[in-house]
C-alpha cells in the first residue's frame, strides 16, 4: 500500500532522513523504531504531506504521491495521529468526535464504532477533552482519525505518558482492526514490547537511515537492541 523509495527529507535545506526505503503491505503494521532525533516524525511528516520530499519517491497504492498536499493524501486514505495526544481541548470528548463525524453519511454509525472499540470513551463523551487523562486523550486522538474510514493509519508514539493498561488496550485495537481487514498501519514506537507484538516488520532508524530491519519474529528484540545501541 505504501512505499517509500531512497527516501531523503528534512528541513529547509538540512536533511534529517537520509535515503530510506520502507514498504507497508495491506492489511499490515509496520513499526519504526529509534531513540529521539534519529528521524522518525520527521519520516512521518514528508509521508503525510506535511514537510517536502527531497529526493527520493513516496508511492501509495503504486502512484507517486511527492507533491500531493495534505489534505488529498487523506481523501486517497490517510489518516495521522502526530505525538502528544493532541485534541481540541476546549470542546467536550462527543464534540471532538463530532466534528470529524460531521457531514458524513454514515456520521453516527463512524462515532458508535469508534466507541465499541474505546468503550471508555463512552462515559467521557460530555467532559472536556483537555481535562482527560493522556490515555483517554491519545484514545480520542485514534478514534477521531479512524472515523475518517482510512486505509491506511499512521501513529507517531501513541504510547508515550500512558499508563500501562491503556497501552495494552490501543496494542489489542491496533492489532485487531489490522486483523479485520482494510487498514494498514505505520506505527513509531519507542516502547519496543508493544511495536514488536503489534507489527508484523519493524525498522530501526539511526541518525536518519535504517540501522536494522526485519520482521518481529523470533530475535527480534535482540537485534533491534543492538541497532539502538549507541
Amino acid at each position: 500500500m505504501l512505499r517509500l523509495r531512497n527516501l531523503t527529507c528534512g528541513y529547509g535545506r538540512s536533511a534529517v532522513v537520509h535515503g530510506i526505503d520502507l514498504e507497508v503491505g495491506t492489511d499490515e503494521v509496520v513499526a519504526v523504531m529509534g531513540h529521539n532525533g534519529a528521524g522518525k516524525t520527521t519520516l512521518l511528516r514528508a509521508v503525510v504531506g506535511l514537510i517536502p520530499v527531497m529526493s527520493g519517491t513516496i508511492e501509495l497504492d503504486g502512484e507517486q504521491i511527492n507533491r500531493n498536499p495534505t489534505n488529498k493524501r487523506v481523501k486517497a486514505g490517510m489518516a495521522y495521529v502526530p505525538q502528544g495526544q493532541q485534541c481540541f481541548a476546549h470542546l467536550t470528548a462527543g464534540e471532538n468526535l463530532r466534528l470529524v463525524a460531521d457531514g458524513r453519511k454514515n456520521g453516527k454509525a463512524l462515532i458508535d464504532a469508534q466507541l465499541d472499540l474505546f468503550p471508555a470513551l463512552q462515559t467521557l463523551l460530555g467532559r472536556q477533552a483537555g481535562l482527560l487523562s493522556g490515555g483517554q486523550r491519545q484514545q480520542l486522538a485514534i478514534a477521531r482519525a479512524l472515523i475518517t474510514e482510512p486505509r491506511l493509519l499512521i501513529l507517531d508514539e501513541p504510547t508515550e505518558g500512558i499508563q500501562p493498561n491503556v497501552v495494552a488496550e490501543i496494542e489489542s485495537t491496533i492489532v485487531d482492526l489490522s486483523s479485520r481487514g482494510g487498514l494498514s498501519v505505520l506505527l513509531v514506537e519507542q516502547h519496543l514490547g508493544f511495536a514488536l507484538q503489534a507489527a508484523s516488520r519493524y525498522s530501526v532508524l539511526r541518525s536518519g537511515r535504517v540501522a536494522s530491519s526485519g520482521g518481529t519474529g523470533a530475535g527480534a528484540a535482540v537485534r533491534v537492541r543492538e541497532a539502538m545501541a549507541i
